[in-house]
């Protein structure tokens, strides 16, 4: 899953695909090297972040997703909200997967907009909104939390009769450095939910500021994440670096694929 951010301020690639030359051009790029899914966003959720309102969030994201659409009709398109009415809008103008990573804002409209459209739906796990997330990060049980989180997310849908769910554990969204770490050791666990789970680990300040660098010189950090969350089990990487990623995730699979004991 290649990111495309289409703001100002996002953490990394904030402000470079505001026009829609530099958009089709970066959607182009992501096509060219294998990129399966895009994930369009029109808000930042970096740590800090105020959220925007409904119809900054409109006029951002409709007229790139109808033109890309249009010029691309046939790739898989992902659109990053937490709001039921950008995301039944964008269904109808050709999206095909919703992201949320703010789940408990409207857990129920959003629920049936992706039950009346049959639409694949990512559950991620945050504590807070983007401005606050990081002052609640003291846990009584940080893996049973996280679990039931997605337990409960789950029931919830299975009882409207839907079960297209990708989970997103949601690294950097209220979690410390160290929780990060021991998120991706929780992969397996996610597993045994019986879907498949999503990773965003590209550039992420789990990552450099571990390594003392910044998003911009993180790059063989990220390949080293991604690397150690696929063996664990991870089925998609949310990337900015759609060629790297993929030659990872073709090693991985190799390995995966000839491991003979004998």
């Amino acid at each position: 899953m290649g990111i495309l951010n289409l703001t100002p301020d996002s953490f990394y690639d904030g402000g470079r695909y505001t026009k829609f030359d530099q958009i089709s051009s970066r959607v182009q790029t992501m096509i060219n090297e294998g990129v399966d899914i895009i994930d369009l966003g029109a808000f930042s959720s970096r740590p800090g972040a105020q959220l925007i309102s409904l119809k900054e969030e409109e006029n951002r994201l409709f007229p790139a997703l109808i033109k890309i659409r249009e010029l691309f009709p046939k790739v898989t398109l992902s659109i990053d909200t937490y709001r039921y009415q950008i995301a039944e809008q964008a269904i109808k103008y050709g999206a095909n997967m919703i992201n949320n990573i703010y789940i408990k804002k409207y857990p129920k409209k959003m629920a049936k907009i992706v039950q009346k459209y049959n639409t694949p739906y990512i559950i991620m796990h945050m504590r807070g909104e983007p401005r606050n997330m990081q002052n609640q990060i003291q846990y009584n049980n940080f893996k049973n939390e996280i679990c039931m989180f997605f337990k409960n997310c789950i029931k919830e849908l299975n009882e409207i009769n839907f079960d297209k769910i990708i989970i997103d554990p949601g690294f950097g969204f209220g979690k410390t450095l160290l929780q990060n770490y021991n998120l991706i050791n929780m992969i397996p666990e996610l597993k045994k939910m019986s879907y498949p789970v999503l990773v965003g680990l590209s550039r992420k300040s789990m990552i450099f500021k571990a390594l003392n660098q910044g998003p911009d010189d993180c790059l063989h950090g990220t390949i080293a994440a991604n690397t150690i969350a696929l063996t664990k089990g991870a089925n998609i990487l949310r990337v900015h670096d759609i060629k790297e990623a993929i030659q990872t995730k073709k090693i991985v699979q190799l390995v995966q694929q000839n491991n003979l004991e004998n």
